[in-house]
């Protein structure tokens, strides 16, 4: 194991879910309290973790109201034209 943690690549489903779960959780705590490196690491970990998620799941379920024309409809804004 490097100092930044397994090559996501290289974890197993659902370990890969339990780290994103995890780094999600210290997230804010990281930005408020850790120092620029533990910030710059956390980023970075963060950023390999979910691309290694979104390359194993390209086609995952996208919520209506996760999009952009979700949020403008949410807002009561007009369709981006």
């Amino acid at each position: 194991m490097a100092a930044d943690g397994i090559d996501p690549m290289a974890l197993e489903d659902s370990v890969l879910i339990r780290e994103l779960e995890q780094i999600h959780r210290t997230r804010h705590e990281t930005l408020l309290h850790g120092s620029v490196n533990a910030l710059n690491a956390h980023s970075e970990r963060m950023a390999a973790l979910e691309r290694e998620y979104l390359r194993r799941h390209p086609s995952r379920l996208v919520a209506a109201d996760r999009t952009r024309e979700g949020a403008r409809a949410r807002a009561g804004q007009p369709p981006d034209l």
